[in-house]
């Protein structure tokens, strides 16, 4: 399941959203590390495919594809060298494909700013700092655990790994977070075993008053979005407030309320759409009267991956995949008639998969 860590300063409504995103009633304080432990909700991803499906097939179960949010407390300057929560923080944010970072994009003397003032670059680059001082600790105790072996390097693996380091080293004392820095595949292989924060990929998500929202940004989402689009970095402006309001609501009033707000989707479809385009992440579908599912898989991903998605006994045992786009679904109005019309492929080992396809897995596992 993907797994998306939620980060910020204290009080720029990090658990506000996540109460949004979860219906849950977690502790949302205003003090610094209201949060103390990371908050895991599990929300499901929208998709008006799966209620097409299940309108057309009628299955006895509905199963879309879910999303993993950790709510983590609040960062402040100086954790990276243990400052408030320190490490803790920084442990679990090590553990998710994606981080979210909520920057406080909101003008309320009500709620205190532990920097002082609005300023979201400040922010921002508060964290970035924190991250990249943590992944420097990482890649220096490295080092030094190689010792004398990293400059006597000959093997190609070893060789490989302590010029990375030393590349991750140098980008990181320049403060560049290392998802910003050019790496070969080789590189990018080696670099999955360390977890380092900064080379995961980020969303901003700017939060504005309920005020902003309406209008859909002011001039300080505005300065968040300038920056993401800068280091080709995803940026959601939302109000974390509304999202909140609109979680304890029925479709209908939901469709109601962001009407009347002059909105189309709610922000946390957003966060999630843009998180899968981040990660360059599609959805296939199987269908049948039993279950109508979603499955989550990465672009690029050949049919026997997707089959072992399911189940590895799929992928070991892959034979074909019987699959059919769902336009030509939506277009004959059923699977007979997609069969008829000779839309229904068999496609081999080498199928690249494709957002939308309802598939079906012919397999065999001999013992």
């Amino acid at each position: 399941m993907l797994k998306a860590g939620i980060i910020g300063l204290p009080n720029v409504g990090k658990s506000t959203l996540f109460n949004a995103i979860t219906k849950e009633n977690i502790l949302a304080a205003n003090y610094p590390f209201a949060t103390i432990e990371p908050n895991v909700g599990v929300v499901t991803v929208p998709d008006k495919r799966l209620d097409f499906l299940n309108d057309l097939y009628k299955p006895k179960s509905l199963v879309p594809t879910a999303y993993e949010f950790i709510d983590i407390a609040g960062l402040v300057k100086g954790a990276s060298t243990g400052e408030g929560l320190g490490n803790k923080f920084l442990s679990h944010i090590r553990e998710v494909d994606a981080v979210a970072e909520v920057v406080r994009c909101f003008v309320d003397k009500d709620v205190i700013h532990v920097e002082g003032t609005v300023d979201p670059i400040r922010d921002i680059e508060i964290i970035n700092t924190e991250l990249i001082l943590s992944d420097l600790e990482i890649v220096d105790n490295r080092i030094s655990k190689l010792g004398k072996k990293a400059e006597m390097a000959k093997e190609k693996s070893e060789i490989l790994e302590v010029n990375t380091l030393k590349k991750c080293k140098e980008n990181l004392l320049n403060n560049k977070p290392l998802r910003l820095v050019d790496f070969d595949d080789d590189e990018r292989e080696l670099l999955k075993g360390f977890q380092f924060i900064t080379y995961k990929p980020i969303i901003y998500i700017a939060n504005v008053s309920e005020d902003d929202i309406a209008v859909g940004s002011n001039e300080y989402s505005d300065i968040v979005s300038k920056y993401a689009a800068n280091e080709g970095s995803g940026v959601v402006v939302m109000c974390a407030k509304i999202e909140e309001e609109l979680a304890g609501l029925s479709d209908a009033e939901k469709e109601e309320f962001m009407s009347d707000l002059g909105i189309t989707n709610s922000g946390l479809d957003k966060l999630i759409f843009e998180t899968y385009d981040l990660l360059g992440l599609a959805t296939f579908f199987t269908a049948g009267s039993d279950e109508c599912r979603a499955w989550t898989f990465k672009k690029g991903m050949k049919a026997p991956q997707c089959a072992g998605i399911i189940h590895t006994d799929f992928e070991r045992g892959f034979i074909k995949a019987e699959a059919m786009s769902y336009d030509d679904l939506v277009k004959y109005g059923s699977e007979l008639k997609v069969k008829e019309a000779g839309k229904v492929r068999l496609e081999g080992k080498d199928y690249l998969m494709q957002d939308g396809d309802i598939v079906y897995f012919r397999f065999n596992v001999t013992k």
